[in-house]
């Protein structure tokens, strides 16, 4: 009976640790932390290009390594399902830590942490802010919502435009 007992833990600890392997994801490096079940594109050219092709919208997220308010972003960001959920069906995605050449992502100025989006037309939305009057592009943490809001209506421009 003891020989049992213990040959049916043993199977119970190794489909466990069976189980745990299956679960474990890669980290993605092209993620930086912010999601690593989301497609990166490794550049702001190649992110257009996909744009234009799949015709759904980039979503390009500057920030920096060393930045609380990015850090804190970063983690409401992944926290969200909803907005990891969006990232990864229906738009293209790509994290920026170093500033591009193309002066329309920066259109009020170079902070960090700034969300903008750019549809197939390569047209930078300017017209989707967050709540912020002096920073347009900032999103906090608290502003998750206001964040998934733009997020449908760059889809939504998106379809109309069409």
């Amino acid at each position: 009976m003891l020989r049992w007992v213990i040959i049916l833990m043993l199977v119970g600890i190794c489909a466990g640790a069976a189980e745990s392997k299956k679960k474990t994801v890669k980290p993605n490096p092209l993620s930086k932390g912010w999601g690593d079940d989301i497609k990166w594109v490794q550049s702001y050219g190649e992110g257009l290009s996909k744009t234009v092709k799949s015709q759904k919208p980039l979503m390009v997220i500057h920030h920096k390594d060393d930045c609380p308010y990015s850090q804190a972003l970063k983690k409401a960001f992944v926290a969200n399902e909803t907005i990891q959920k969006m990232a990864k069906e229906e738009f293209i995605m790509i994290n920026l830590v170093e500033e591009t050449m193309d002066k329309n992502l920066a259109p009020d100025g170079y902070y960090v942490p700034r969300i903008l989006f750019v549809d197939p037309s390569l047209t930078v939305r300017a017209d989707i802010t967050g709540r912020y009057g002096n920073r347009h592009y900032a999103y906090a943490p608290e502003d998750i919502e206001v964040l998934i809001s733009n997020m449908k209506k760059a889809k939504v421009l998106l379809h109309n435009e069409l």
